[in-house]
Parts: structure tokens; sequence; C-alpha cells
């Protein structure tokens, strides 16, 4: 009996045109899904470029104001106020016209080194001697 029951069951043909809607419904349901993916992709992409993009505005805006910052900062150490005070401070003065002596190599129409072009400079007043351990110029 059991044989006639496998041998009664109807046994369906599938249809060729069905498959082929099904693969085309597969393969189009894909190609959306991966568009999307590439869509959410590109945006979360995008987010992480602006965070970027921001924090990078205000690194730059505080490096410009560091930059204005040390400019200040510079222009007042080369003060020539600030310079002289602090010269006095450190017990510097100004030379007088008997310490002061111009190297002929220097001196416009000198007959100097400079000006001849043999290329070396030799001092014409001898140093004084400062001492043992005095750094020598």
């Amino acid at each position: 009996m059991r044989q006639r029951a496998e041998v009664s069951r109807v046994r369906r043909e599938p249809d060729p045109s069905v498959r082929a809607f099904v693969r085309r419904a597969l393969a189009a349901g894909l190609v959306v899904v991966v568009a999307g993916l590439a869509v959410v992709g590109q945006r979360v992409q995008h987010v992480h470029l602006s965070y970027r993009l921001d924090a990078l505005a205000t690194e730059r805006t505080r490096l410009s104001a560091l930059v204005n910052q040390l400019e200040v900062e510079v222009a007042t150490l080369r003060s020539p106020a600030r310079i002289g005070s602090r010269a006095r401070q450190l017990g510097l003065a100004t030379p007088g016209p008997e310490q002061v002596r111009q190297a002929r190599e220097y001196v416009a129409g000198g007959q100097g080194v400079a000006g001849s072009g043999q290329g070396t400079v030799a001092s014409v007043v001898p140093l004084p001697d400062a001492g043992p351990g005095a750094p020598r110029p």
C-alpha cells in the first residue's frame, strides 16, 4: 500500500518562467540593498569628514590666535626701550667715543680687506686680555 501512495502523488514540474521571475526579483532586491548600503556608507563618511573639518577649523582658529599672541610677544621683546632697560639692568652702558673703533674693512670707501677682495679680515686693534677663564671671541 505504501508503494501505491508514493506512486499516486502528483509531481508538479516547476514552471521556468516562475524561476526566472524569482531570480530577477532576487537580483533586483540585491541591487537595491547594495545601493542602500552604499548610500548609508557615504552618509557615514560625510558625517565623519564634517566632524574632522570642524575640529581642524577649531584648531586653525586656536593656532591663529596663538600666532598673533606670539607676534605681539616678539614685538614686545624686540622693542628698543625694553632692550635698553634690560641692558641697564645687566649693567651695560652706552660706549663712549673713545671705546668705539671702526673697522676699515666695513667703512664705505675704506682701503680694508673687504674693499680689496682679499677675503680675510684681521683685527687692527689688539684685544685686551680679559684674564684666565674669560671667553675669547
